[in-house]
């Protein structure tokens, strides 16, 4: 319980803090400190961080900072994408998900970089949705690919892609930055909502299920932690905090690579004669045939 409730205030300060990148340390506390299965802690992350982004959308709706033109757009083919990606992630094995996911974790700590060290950006007016909304069919193109491989990132490791889709709307979708945020948390929400759906479809087919106390707690906590981030955030320097989320994403990222990298190169060590001649073999059993001495061969390696 203890490692849920720091796992899960750590998220959400991440998110009051940076406005993102929570759902890039959802996944390995899942997997790595609260001990779940690969497959359901992405399944969980999809329900945990669409809950809070869910909750995260209303002020900026409320303000009419949301896109929705951008959020048709985008989320659309988004949300396709994500089924496609929750799809290939159900016949990828847990190590592979998981090694793709830390380079996508040094993907987002580049962007991160990029951000920290790079001119800021000026402020854009809180103008209509009309007058910034894409434009061109080439533009329209780019958004709706854009979307089609951040869903698919989504879907296949279970993040949110929020330092992805904010940069394609500020720069494809010529949006504000408050309004891209909004549009952003949205877009989340919907490839969330298609991903968790699509992932409990599997995990049900398989005979396992998401904890939903784990994905409640992580929720609420999260929500805590958001609040008191966006505190936090008033007070330090905004460029200091995205270079020290970028490090600590490289070093969690490189901690993925490395530990799932063993699991998909490691080859079990050959059987020796001595150790086969300790193998009992069953007549009854005999049906199973080779398939029966490799299990056992396995257990003995």
């Amino acid at each position: 319980m203890l490692t849920t409730i720091v796992g899960a205030l750590l998220i959400g300060i991440t998110l009051g803090l940076l406005g993102s990148g929570g759902s890039t340390i959802t996944v390995p506390i899942l997997v790595y400190l609260v001990g779940h299965d690969a497959k359901i802690s992405i399944a969980e992350s999809m329900a945990i961080v669409g809950l809070i982004s869910a909750v995260g959308c209303i002020p900026f709706a409320r303000a009419k900072q949301v896109s929705w033109s951008s959020v048709i757009l985008f989320g659309i083919p988004a949300m396709f994408g994500t089924f496609l990606g929750a799809y290939l992630g159900g016949l990828a094995a847990d190590a592979i998900q998981l090694f793709v996911f830390g380079f996508v974790l040094l993907l987002a700590a580049g962007i991160m970089f990029r951000k920290a060290f790079g001119k800021p950006a000026p402020e854009l007016p809180n103008v209509t949705v009309t007058q910034h909304h894409p434009s061109g069919p080439r533009r329209y193109a780019m958004v709706f690919i854009e979307g089609i491989v951040v869903g698919m990132l989504t879907g296949f490791v279970g993040v949110g892609g929020g330092f992805l889709i904010v940069p394609a709307l500020l720069i494809l979708g010529k949006l504000p930055m408050r309004m891209a945020i909004g549009t952003s948390l949205v877009v989340i929400v919907m490839k969330s909502a298609i991903g968790f759906a699509k992932y409990q479809y599997y995990l049900v087919g398989h005979g396992m299920t998401v904890d939903w106390n784990t994905i409640v707690i992580f929720a609420l906590i999260g929500l805590v932690g958001s609040a008191l981030g966006q505190l936090i955030n008033q007070r330090l320097n905004h460029r200091a905090l995205i270079q020290v989320f970028a490090v600590f994403l490289i070093l969690v990222g490189g901690y993925v690579i490395v530990s799932e990298s063993r699991k998909i190169f490691r080859h079990p060590p050959p059987v020796t004669s001595q150790q086969k001649s300790t193998v009992e073999w069953h007549p009854g059993n005999a049906d199973l045939g080779d398939a029966n001495y490799r299990l056992i061969e396995r257990a003995l390696a």
